[in-house]
């Protein structure tokens, strides 16, 4: 009798538990799809009337090195490079780390970009693995484009940071090299440095009485970092590095993610961007500011999440040295990657995803809340702990004790028939709302046809899209806690340029 009455207080507690939980969670989405819908339409009214040309056509236009590390990349290392080459903005530099590749690709840029080897004076504030040579253009067509061949690092953080030591500009945008990024990507990013340079010295409208002069007050908030939307490629159809036709991916796992990223970029870190509060600035896409990247530390090549890293220890230098900073994300979509085709390559991606999470806030536990990070410490490690970290392990236990309780017989069925149904409905309608807003403010997609299919994908993500996220986060978890060796590997690209075969 009194084992039966502890676990009914056990089962009482744990239910109530997950309810508040799930509750919590739920409110979250709907406080960040305000957040985003207000940014995004503040965002668009600065856009209407923002001129691009004065930035393109402007001498004092900051500069910006592209970074892009490269292990074994041949199949799409030339029409990516020529894709990077061919950005519009005014001053740039596009460096390409061979991160000691075992195929073709480093001779695949040699011979296409009539490269040779130059002395270069190479100065590594940031610890790598070693720089073998640096290549260089003899064709002054391709005079931004730079070559680093080194000792694989077995990381892409060890190849991004050699890039960086090897940067010649202030910002650095650092990306995957399977990526294709939209022309007017740098002119985009970026505006909101600018913006904020802009900010800091503003004219007190009546001189001083004392000594008559206009003194300037400074505003010392600096951003030192910008992201943009990301979307899968996989059935777009591509020509020499340039998107011509925008398609939903056809095969289902890569159609799923692109429903993801929408999600989790529209309504997710453009909410997050409004209150200063971006968790992350995606490895695909970001740009950065070199001078704080580097008082960082750079990138950390031992992390399985070496952007949130980065982002995490800049926001702590600026928080520790008493520093205003901003994170700025915009909504555009600036970059279209290559997504995992099968199941075999999406597992290792996600399943180092989980790792890095954990490890993540294994590292920096001290920032959980600690008044001194201000928002980083008391909001965005917060929610990263209760709604990404530990939700994969409440849902988890959720299941098998959902599982016990109907083998046991102790359900009520007609009260969890109304919480299931409701929670599916709400996942399919935060969903839906984001690619619906998504396409009727952007228009990617031709045909509408083309949008209900993938909201169509939104009912069949509770049962079989979702539990593979699940999973795949606690075997990362799993990884990390018993120390499994990771290598960093390519992810078998099938490239670009082709069109998408019928189904």
């Amino acid at each position: 009798m009194e084992q039966t009455t502890i676990w009914q207080h056990i089962s009482n507690f744990f239910e109530g538990t997950v309810f508040v939980y799930g509750v919590s969670m739920l409110l979250m989405y709907a406080v960040l799809a305000v957040l985003s819908f207000i940014s995004i339409r503040m965002f668009q009214k600065k856009a209407s009337y923002a001129d691009y040309t004065k930035i393109l056509g402007s001498s004092l236009a900051p500069g910006i090195s592209v970074i892009a590390p490269a292990f074994n990349e041949g199949v799409t290392i030339i029409s990516n490079v020529r894709s990077l080459l061919t950005l519009n903005y005014p001053k740039f530099e596009v460096i390409i780390i061979n991160d000691g590749s075992t195929d073709d690709t480093l001779q695949k840029m040699i011979s296409e970009f009539e490269m040779v080897e130059v002395e270069f004076a190479y100065n590594e504030k940031i610890v790598s693995q070693p720089v073998k040579r640096i290549f260089k253009s003899t064709n002054r067509a391709y005079e931004k484009l730079m070559v680093i061949d080194k000792v694989n690092g077995k990381s892409k953080a060890d190849a991004s940071n050699a890039g960086i030591n090897a940067a010649a500009f202030d910002y650095f945008l650092c990306t995957d090299v399977d990526c294709i990024i939209e022309k007017d990507t740098l002119l985009r990013m970026i505006k909101p440095f600018m913006d904020e340079e802009a900010k800091k010295t503003k004219e007190m409208g009546e001189p001083c009485p004392e000594c008559g002069y206009r003194h300037v007050i400074e505003d010392s908030r600096r951003v030192i970092a910008t992201g943009a939307t990301l979307r899968i490629a996989n059935s777009c159809e591509i020509d020499e590095g340039v998107i011509t036709r925008v398609r939903p991916p056809r095969k289902w796992l890569p159609r799923f993610q692109e429903m993801e990223y929408i999600r989790a970029y529209v309504l997710g870190k453009m909410g997050w961007s409004f209150i200063n509060c971006v968790p992350n600035v995606s490895g695909g896409l970001g740009l950065f500011d070199k001078e704080i990247a580097i008082k960082a530390g750079g990138y950390d090549h031992k992390s399985f999440g070496e952007d949130m890293d980065l982002v995490t220890r800049m926001c702590s230098y600026m928080r520790n040295n008493k520093l205003k900073y901003a994170i700025r994300y915009i909504p555009t979509t600036q970059c279209w990657t290559e997504g995992p085709p099968n199941m075999k390559v999406f597992s290792r991606q996600r399943t180092r995803w989980g790792r890095g999470l954990f490890q993540i806030m294994a590292i920096h536990k001290k920032i959980i809340f600690n008044p001194r990070y201000g928002r980083l410490g008391l909001v965005v490690f917060p929610y990263n702990l209760f709604f990404e970290f530990l939700a994969p392990i409440i849902e988890g236990m959720g299941i098998l004790y959902y599982l016990y309780i109907i083998v046991t017989g102790q359900i009520n069925w007609p009260f969890a028939k109304i919480l299931l149904l409701f929670v599916f409905t709400y996942s399919v309608m935060i969903t839906t709302l984001a690619v619906l807003w998504d396409q009727i403010t952007y228009r990617h997609y031709k045909t509408w046809r083309e949008v209900l299919g993938l909201c169509l994908m939104a009912f069949l993500e509770p049962f079989i899209y979702h539990p593979l996220i699940v999973v795949f986060a606690l075997r990362g978890y799993f990884f990390f806690i018993t120390n499994r060796k990771h290598v960093w590997g390519n992810m078998q690209r099938q490239g670009f340029g082709k069109k998408p075969q019928a189904v």
